[in-house]
């Protein structure tokens, strides 16, 4: 099963990569959350956190676009894990000099270019049923390790209509507190696949920034970080 939890690459070592995408628009708690779980249950040496420049599939749907502008973006991500050990700000879906969408299989091969690196790809329920929609969806999981973060009573097998077309899992065993899968493809092609359980920390970004708008500084305080809602106050973000 590889290092366990605590594990640190050596000097000259792969080291063990997540690539944490989304919006951050803004990031809250229950994204800090979900990274520090996967840290610990795979041993990671590093959690990016990359928000995203342009989505594609909200182009594509015509739905709710990006509130805040990618610089503040980046700057709440920054502050929100300021703090954490092993979290990093990536600028690897910054929006595109051509004005095209990000594509996360682009992002994650310019990663693994950089040499001895393993791939994970973390993200949320709703996420994952929805790659079977995204670029290239058939190349991803065989480009990063699959981290799905399910929600209170899901397994895959109500997560398994967004995997994409030719592309099954099965369940191979357990890590910790973490269901293993295996995915495989018509080619031979096979790889890993790891399903979180629910973390109990629900927060709707949506909801968030309607709280933003109506609420006193108490009750956001409980979903972002101080320093995010410092900034979130300072620049005056999400009162439109």
């Amino acid at each position: 099963m590889g290092m366990g939890a605590g594990a640190v690459a050596g000097v000259g070592e792969t080291r063990r990569i997540a690539f944490f995408g989304g919006s951050f628009d803004p990031p809250h708690l229950g994204h800090l959350a979900v990274a520090r779980a996967a840290k610990e249950a795979l041993g990671l040496d590093e959690v990016l956190f990359v928000p995203v420049g342009k989505q594609p599939l909200k182009v594509l749907d015509g739905t709710t676009l990006l509130q805040a502008g990618y610089a503040d973006r980046v700057e709440m991500t920054r502050l929100a894990i300021e703090d954490e050990a092993g979290f990093r700000v990536s600028l690897a879906d910054a929006p595109r000099a051509d004005g095209e969408p990000n594509y996360t299989i682009d992002s994650l091969r310019r990663i693994a270019a950089e040499g001895r690196v393993k791939l994970y790809l973390l993200m949320g329920a709703d996420a994952f049923r929805l790659l079977g929609r995204w670029h290239e969806a058939g190349e991803i999981p065989f480009a990063a390790t699959l981290v799905v973060v399910a929600r209170p009573g899901e397994d895959l097998g109500r997560l398994d209509e967004g995997l994409p077309k030719g592309i099954t899992a099965g369940e191979a065993g357990r890590l910790g507190e973490l269901t293993q899968y295996r995915v495989e493809d018509g080619e031979g092609r096979w790889a890993e696949m790891f399903v979180m359980p629910d973390l109990h920390y629900e927060v709707s970004a949506t909801a968030l920034r309607e709280s933003l708008r109506t609420t006193g500084s108490g009750e956001r305080a409980l979903a972002v970080a101080a320093p995010v809602l410092k900034y979130i106050e300072e620049r005056g973000l999400y009162q439109g």
